[in-house]
């Protein structure tokens, strides 16, 4: 997977939270990093087959976070 990954500790959930920015709404948690980013991985093909089957496009990853 190259799609960037920003995860980060969430008081309120007691998890980590993984949030994917180049696919809008994809994010994921785990009680460990290495869970979240297991989880994250399975989210991240979820929401690249639900697009392809609504016929959306697929966003290139870019690999890093762009900021405009």
């Amino acid at each position: 997977m190259r799609y960037e990954l920003i995860i980060y500790w969430s008081n309120v959930d007691g998890n980590f939270i993984v949030d994917v920015p180049e696919l809008p709404g994809c994010m994921s948690d785990g009680a460990t990093h290495e869970e979240a980013i297991a989880n994250a991985q399975a989210v991240v093909q979820e929401w690249i087959d639900t697009a392809k089957s609504l016929g959306h496009p697929i966003p290139e990853p870019k690999g890093k976070l762009a900021y405009t």
